[in-house]
């Protein structure tokens, strides 16, 4: 036998066949395991910040805001700008080196750099700076908002996972109970021991609890869709959340007062803190604005050159005595009249001798004092001043808003607790009576209806405790929220 086993392990196709064999049985069992992705609440929120759409679009206008910014005070500093300019002309044209005519074809250049520093603008510039500053600032405020609307939808969502995994807990819970009994009462049905209603209340009992415990289950799918909608993650069936520590759930009343939560919203809340930095802008905008009613007062210079085609110039060559056809009389008699006449050659001037010949500069002060423009700038004010008053009635309109919802969050929170105190006691109160209620049903003294009836009343004060406990646990977060410190 071992011989022919040996045998066998030794042909070539054998070992191949045994080893495609195996290889296909691990593949099968990795194919047959599914790895579960569990997720913290840390990296929910990290998750959910990084992939979001607002998120992302409010970093956009604080970058936006960040180059408003940084140009304003970049106009302090002088501008520097040169020009080039070639041409070719033909025709009667003025020559641009001896500024006369010339029926010719001329080619020209021109080149001239110059630069500009406002002195005073009625400090406008200054103020502009600190309106973008403003504005860029409330733009960070904005960005931190978002990210707080993000931390505290995604800290909803993830209890409501928790809340409803719970809840499926409390469903199986509930199936395993009336299994245990439907077993129980089945035996006791076929040798005639208990009433027949008694068995099939037990048996329909069952059928509800599987439907809770379906109904549970889509619940948790449900919400961990929610979850990863608001992290921008494709859905899986394999993402799971990871509890929260028993400690960091409510088990006593929150200490603050409404007036103390909304008093630290003033101070800590980025959407307060960003309407008080647009208005403090608009302000600094009506100043900038009122600054273009004064004279602007600039030092400029500038260097410029130029080129001429038709540039020329003489150069002397030699000097020649020459008749000049007139006679002076003498005693000798006619004598003709001789002169030093120059000769002079004409040529081209060159391309770089006028460039560093022609060359002039400039340096001087300027003021431009706005007379009359169409009333643009007197209506630029008026518009400045109504966005500060817009701006204004938003920045109290948000602390308005604001304390109704404080109080509005408070009153919930409140009576959270309250539920979740007499949950408390409605929970401990039917455990006794369902636990009393079992031992008699199985003892029969206790009919079916009643035996069901104690254990409906367990289950729902169980499920409204579970409810309870995370609807406090996420007023409390809220109120967190307005106190611009939300923590998990």
């Amino acid at each position: 036998m071992e011989r022919s086993i040996r045998q066998l392990l030794c042909d070539p196709a054998m070992r191949n066949l045994i080893f495609i064999i195996a290889l296909t049985g691990c593949f099968v069992q990795a194919s047959g395991q599914t790895t579960d992705t569990l997720y913290n609440l840390q990296q929910c929120i990290d998750i959910a910040i990084k992939n979001n759409l607002t998120v992302k679009k409010s970093e956009l206008e604080m970058e936006r805001s960040r180059i408003y910014w940084q140009q304003q005070r970049a106009n302090l500093l002088p501008t520097f700008n040169g020009s080039v300019n070639h041409g070719i002309s033909t025709g009667r044209s003025i020559d641009p080196f001896t500024n006369t005519y010339l029926n010719q074809q001329i080619t020209s250049a021109d080149y001239n750099v110059n630069a500009n520093l406002i002195l005073f603008n009625g400090m406008a510039i200054q103020n502009s700076i600190r309106r973008t500053s403003l504005a860029y600032q409330a733009g960070q405020m904005d960005l931190e908002q978002a990210k707080n609307d993000i931390t505290l939808n995604v800290i909803t969502t993830y209890l409501q996972v928790i809340n409803n995994t719970d809840l499926l807990k409390q469903a199986n819970s509930q199936l395993l109970v009336s299994q245990q009994q439907l077993k129980r009462l089945e035996v006791m049905n076929t040798n005639g021991a208990v009433q027949p209603s008694d068995y099939y209340d037990v048996k329909g009992q069952l059928g509800t609890d599987r439907l809770n415990t379906i109904n549970a289950r889509n619940s948790v799918d449900a919400s961990k869709l929610n979850l990863l909608l608001l992290m921008n993650v494709p859905y899986t069936k394999a993402f799971n959340v990871q509890r929260l520590d028993a400690t960091q759930l409510p088990s006593a009343e929150f200490k603050q007062t409404a007036e103390e939560v909304y008093s630290n919203a003033l101070d800590r809340l980025p959407l307060v803190k960003a309407s008080t930095l647009r208005r403090q802008s608009a302000e600094k905008q009506v100043k900038a604005v009122k600054g273009t009613l004064f004279p602007t007062l600039s030092l400029y210079s500038g260097i410029a050159t130029r080129y001429s085609s038709a540039a020329r110039r003489s150069t002397f060559i030699d000097s020649m005595e020459v008749n000049t056809g007139s006679f002076i009389k003498s005693p000798s008699g006619k004598q003709s009249v001789y002169e030093y006449q120059q000769i002079y050659r004409s040529e081209k001037i060159g391309y770089y001798d006028q460039f560093k010949n022609n060359y002039n500069t400039q340096v001087g002060i300027g003021l431009q004092i706005p007379i009359l423009n169409a009333f643009q700038n007197r209506n630029r004010v008026a518009l400045a001043k109504i966005d500060l008053s817009e701006a204004r009635y938003t920045e109290a309109a948000t602390r308005v808003q604001l304390k109704q919802n404080v109080e509005q969050a408070f009153v919930n929170m409140r009576s959270a607790f309250e539920r979740y105190q007499v949950l408390t006691e409605q929970v401990d109160a039917f455990k006794e009576s369902f636990r009393t209620a079992e031992i008699r049903f199985n003892a029969g003294v206790l009919n079916s209806v009643d035996f069901i009836v104690a254990k409906n009343n367990l289950n729902r004060a169980n499920i409204n405790l579970i409810n309870a406990r995370y609807d406090y646990y996420i007023r409390t977060k809220i109120l967190d929220y307005y106190q611009g410190r939300l923590s998990f």
